[in-house]
């Protein structure tokens, strides 16, 4: 019988054990999802105009293959890169075939150096520059997923493919809310390349950098390929409504949107008793646009009472005008019970003043970036903002009394030696 029981008892826990073995753990189910890698995708003109020999003595086309390989040995393993060329294959002078010239040389994906590197050596300057098309395509090889999309494209002349922009078809690109930055390089740049380069990264919130040297092309690519693998913020694309009710609603955080030409966007936040609202935006002019301009930040209630606002003009020297407000809610007197304070719908109004001359395209509409963030609120919540100063009031005020006692001590030290020179 003892026997028995033993056997029963060893059976049960033999069975509990290889339960627990099974099922899973706690600390597997609390597992972080894999962040997505990034992806980069390096556009390269391999047009006619790279034959020129002004980059340390050698082609251009040189220089970029030498940048090349120096980028592939030093690309993160987190990084998916991928190559694209434009006008590498014809070389003849039909303008339609030449403004198609445009393919992937490597796909986006895991890299293999020997490979990319191989890819790259057989390129030989060819073609047309078909910037507009090129960078369509990398959008696409670009597609699907919320990784960090980078494309850095290196050119040395304008698009030769008009009337397709590739200014416009850059505003296009961020206009679809996809976060896809276009950073560009310029290869010996004349004012006309710069300023559509330049164009270019600005729609999308890129960079535009001039090289003169293979060296700084190389250290370039090497520094946009290494911010795309460790971004900062990776901002929300919203869409705001054209009145409170409709207005979509937002947590803390960095969202992105377009608003066009004299345009009211509205966005909603929830507002808890003793918080405090902090809201800034800032408005791009990624276009010509007239001179004296400005943005409105307005935070009301969802009758219509405005709470606080915040506004800033400009008069053409900047192309970026930034706002900001603070709102604090203050607490509830008598909370009853353990009921939960409901909160307050705050309804953000973003307002601007832009005019753009006839000749400028006024759509998609321009780039606007707002950052929500909501804290705790201050102890005195309704003298909050102090005028801007804050507790900055006792040193004005301390100053203000020393100067008030220096300026006696002056003046009576002033009244003595005028009265003993007189004397004497």
């Amino acid at each position: 019988m003892i026997t028995r029981k033993r056997l029963a008892t060893g059976a049960c826990a033999l069975l509990a054990a290889l339960s627990v073995a099974l099922l899973p753990t706690s600390a597997t189910a609390d597992e972080p999802v894999a962040k997505e890698s990034p992806k980069v995708e390096l556009v390269l003109d391999v047009s006619g105009s790279m034959r020129a020999k002004d980059i340390d003595g050698k082609s251009r086309m040189a220089a970029a293959k030498q940048a090349f390989n120096e980028v592939l040995d030093a690309v993160p393993e987190e990084v998916q890169l991928g190559i694209r060329t434009l006008g590498a294959d014809y070389p003849g002078q039909d303008r339609k075939r030449g403004c198609k010239d445009t393919r992937q040389l490597y796909p986006v994906g895991p890299l293999d150096r020997t490979e990319a590197k191989t890819a790259v050596a057989t390129l030989a300057p060819t073609g047309w520059t078909p910037i507009g098309p090129a960078l369509l395509g990398a959008a696409e090889d670009l597609e699907g997923g919320e990784a960090t999309r980078r494309i850095v494209l290196i050119t040395d002349g304008e698009d030769t493919c008009a009337p397709l922009d590739p200014c416009q078809v850059a505003r296009e690109i961020a206009a679809k809310g996809i976060h896809l930055v276009i950073d560009t390089l310029g290869l010996v740049p004349d004012a006309k390349t710069r300023q559509q380069l330049t164009c270019i990264a600005e729609a999308t919130g890129g960079t535009y950098t001039s090289v003169h040297r293979t060296e700084d092309l190389s250290r370039r690519v090497r520094q946009l390929v290494d911010r795309a693998a460790d971004p900062v913020v990776t901002p929300v694309a919203t869409e705001g409504a054209v009145r409170c009710a409709d207005a979509p609603q937002l947590k803390p955080g960095l969202y992105t949107d377009r608003e066009a030409f004299g345009q009211h966007r509205w966005y909603r936040v929830d507002l808890l008793p003793g918080q405090e609202l902090r809201a800034s935006v800032s408005l791009s002019a990624d276009r010509a646009v007239n001179d004296d301009y400005g943005v409105l930040l307005r935070a009301v209630t969802r009758h219509g009472r405005e709470i606080v606002r915040g506004s800033e003009a400009g008069d053409g020297r900047t192309d970026v005008i930034s706002t900001g407000l603070r709102y604090p809610k203050p607490e509830l007197d008598d909370e009853p019970g353990d009921a939960k304070p409901a909160a307050e719908t705050v309804c953000l109004q973003i307002s601007n003043s832009f005019s753009a001359p006839p000749s400028v395209k006024t759509t998609p509409g321009m780039p606007i970036e707002l950052t929500v963030d909501v804290v705790d609120g201050p102890s005195a919540a309704s003298d909050v903002a102090s005028f801007g100063l804050g507790r900055g009031w006792w040193l004005l005020g301390a100053l203000v009394l020393v100067g008030f006692v220096a300026g006696l001590l002056w003046g009576w030290l002033s009244r003595w030696r005028v009265a003993v020179w007189r004397t004497n």
